[in-house]
């Protein structure tokens, strides 16, 4: 017992030398610096979150706002619903900044089968869907969504962002290339980024430089993916389609269109870029779009076909780790979507009032840059101060209007963005452009 007592005495002496072997080494590697009291060498910006970067940049644009007199627009707090018009704080305002381009969001038989889906499922499904977390509700919208595009199957997911950036970032690797417009969204970006495939924007809109980039990439990659935008959010214009389905179909790459903004307000009855062109859905490969605007829910969808739907379903991260919609946003988007395409008239009155709206913001000398006049307006005012100012001015006016500041937009390409709906009226319009006229 007195040997195996000293074996262990001298196997405790012997590890106990090493470790502090190793620890003059390590001390020697850090120029004699102990690690346990190396705290007070390492910076505060690497461990306060008020010396971020991001949190800084915002402190200088507050300080900045307050210099020149104007208060923060943002998060403002609506009373109710928030359509052609709002009220915030009890006062009724001409509201530009809400994406209910149908006014579906408040329709009473929207609102309605949200109510009875609650009484029905519950206020959520509490899991995956892959796991235990399937309602009818999900297959029925998923279902029309894909009819819709005239496609094999959809899936719908709990944010349009997540949506993009799971199904880019799941689909796509190291040996492939992701082409995109250089004004897309930012979730196709970090989509782009976590899949650690190679990333190349190209100019807004111009299929030719995107032929271009492909002639002389496409054979180093194996997938190609294209992204472009049914309609761009921060400019109001959209792509030439047919031509981006030509490129993709010569060079054998996949095209995905993100409809999160064109949905419901493009086309005769409002069904979107595939309408607006007259194009067969199966002609792209990934159809997205989101649920929050035009349909009055939350959430996003991906429509294509069989392959592609069922691998997500069972593969893409954002799907198969996150609980399933809650029925009461299921159930309304579906409403919506019915409405829309029985109510075709909702979407042209919002072309209509888009149209007018564009009409006499030229004709009053606003700067509408690249706008063609279908449910997003935007009004350049040359600076961050000056978008700021304008702003607050509108909505001492009771116009409640958001400003785009830099660094989301170029600073010479700070703006207003009007986002119109189908019941502003040409009285309000009217009113607005009055009142930007004597402000700017």
């Amino acid at each position: 017992m007195a040997s195996k007592s000293l074996t262990g005495q001298l196997k405790d002496k012997l590890i106990q030398q090493a470790l502090e072997r190793k620890l003059k080494k390590t001390e020697s590697e850090h120029h004699g610096v102990n690690p346990l009291t190396a705290r007070a060498d390492i910076p505060e910006a690497w461990y306060q979150f008020d010396q971020y970067p991001g949190y800084k940049q915002l402190q200088i644009i507050y300080k900045g706002g307050a210099q020149f007199g104007i208060a923060s627009p943002f998060f403002r707090i609506h009373d109710g619903i928030a359509g052609a018009t709002s009220q915030i704080n009890g006062k009724s305002y001409i509201n530009y900044a809400s994406y209910n381009y149908l006014d579906l969001s408040g329709d009473s038989r929207v609102s309605a089968v949200a109510k009875a889906a609650i009484d029905q499922y519950g206020t959520s499904v509490s899991a995956s869907r892959l796991v235990s977390g399937e309602r009818p509700i999900h297959r029925q919208l998923e279902a029309a969504l894909a009819e819709t595009y005239g496609v094999d199957d959809a899936v719908v997911m709990v944010s349009g962002h997540a949506t993009n950036v799971t199904t880019i970032g799941y689909l796509f690797g190291a040996n492939d290339l992701i082409l995109h417009d250089e004004l897309v969204h930012n979730s196709t970006l970090v989509g782009a980024q976590l899949s650690g495939a190679k990333r190349l924007p190209f100019p807004h809109n111009d299929y030719a430089a995107l032929d271009t980039l492909l002639t002389e990439q496409r054979r180093h990659y194996e997938r190609v993916l294209i992204v472009i935008e049914g309609l761009y959010s921060m400019d109001g214009d959209y792509p030439n389609l047919p031509e981006f389905i030509d490129i993709k179909q010569k060079h054998r790459a996949f095209l995905m269109v993100d409809e999160a903004h064109s949905f419901g307000v493009m086309g005769k009855g409002g069904l979107g870029l595939r309408e607006f062109f007259k194009i067969d859905g199966k002609a792209v490969d990934i159809w997205m779009g989101t649920l929050s605007k035009s349909l009055a829910g939350c959430g996003g969808f991906i429509a294509g076909e069989s392959a592609l739907i069922e691998h997500l379903k069972f593969l893409a991260p954002g799907f198969l780790y996150s609980v399933g919609m809650p029925p009461q946003v299921a159930a309304p988007a579906l409403a919506a979507l019915s409405i829309l395409k029985q109510e075709p008239e909702r979407a042209q009155r919002l072309q209509a009032r888009s149209e007018y709206f564009l009409a006499a913001a030229k004709a009053a000398g606003i700067d509408t840059g690249h706008s063609r006049g279908i449910a997003i307006i935007a009004a350049i005012t040359g600076s961050s101060i000056n978008a700021a100012r304008l702003s607050q001015a509108l909505f001492q006016k009771g116009i409640n209007v958001q400003p785009i500041l830099y660094p989301a937009v170029p600073e010479k390409s700070a703006r207003l963005r009007f986002f119109i709906s189908c019941e502003h009226t040409p009285q309000q319009i009217d009113e607005t452009i009055q009142a930007y006229c004597e402000e700017r």
